[in-house]
């Protein structure tokens, strides 16, 4: 008996057809129209994160059923995604984040107890929603004051990952909430997290002193 046959993986024949659809040159925008024409099927998208590979598990992501992704589910999701890159782990869970877990109250919920989860992702999943409240010009919810604090005691501390959400959430404060906003220009002084970064051409800086006054301009010049 050919051992090696025996533990492959058989596929549906769904799943191979969209696989072979799916090669390096296809982009977000690609897949997204393939999960347009599937809809919603979870146990599809099983079978594709089963792969391993970056690019089916984000169509997975767009093709999972939302109501089924109890903690259990994304811890396990979590620990598939450590097999990644830097960037493709970040990729997945900011894709994970926008396009299921903000659909679905009990999801926001528990992405909304994730600030001290041990998951480093999960941590960022939690600052990246907080700063999404805000990027988007909304009424925020009445956290600012503690996220503010957290941000203060812990931004140097987290992990690379976190740490970029966390100065996300501290930058779109500082645009948006008037009253906070030199400390949140202060935090950014104090830390100088990204002051030395390269930007390229037409892109807003990270370093919060900078990213505060032209995000803040910006909007000025649009009223």
């Amino acid at each position: 008996m050919d051992e090696k046959k025996d533990t492959e993986i058989k596929r549906s024949s769904q799943a191979e057809n969209i696989l072979a659809q799916i090669n390096s040159k296809t982009k977000l925008g690609d897949l997204r129209k393939i999960a347009k024409d599937i809809k919603k099927d979870h146990e599809l998208a099983m079978e594709l994160w089963s792969t391993e590979e970056f690019l089916p598990r984000l169509l997975a992501i767009l093709i999972m059923d939302k109501k089924l992704l109890s903690q259990d589910v994304l811890n396990e999701l979590d620990k598939d995604m450590q097999t990644h890159t830097f960037d493709e782990r970040n990729n997945l869970m900011d894709w994970l984040m926008a396009n299921q877990l903000t659909k679905e109250k009990k999801n926001i919920a528990l992405m909304e107890s994730w600030g001290n989860s041990p998951s480093a992702l999960q941590r960022r999943a939690f600052w990246y929603y907080q700063g999404r409240l805000r990027w988007t010009g909304q009424t925020p919810p009445d956290n600012t004051a503690a996220l503010l604090s957290a941000l203060e005691a812990n931004i140097t501390k987290e992990e690379p990952e976190v740490q970029w959400a966390m100065n996300f959430t501290a930058g779109w404060i500082g645009v948006y909430d008037e009253k906070n906003r030199a400390r949140c220009i202060n935090l950014g002084e104090r830390t100088g997290l990204y002051k030395d970064d390269i930007v390229s051409k037409g892109c807003t800086p990270n370093y919060l002193p900078e990213f505060i006054v032209i995000e803040v301009n910006k909007r000025h010049n649009e009223n």
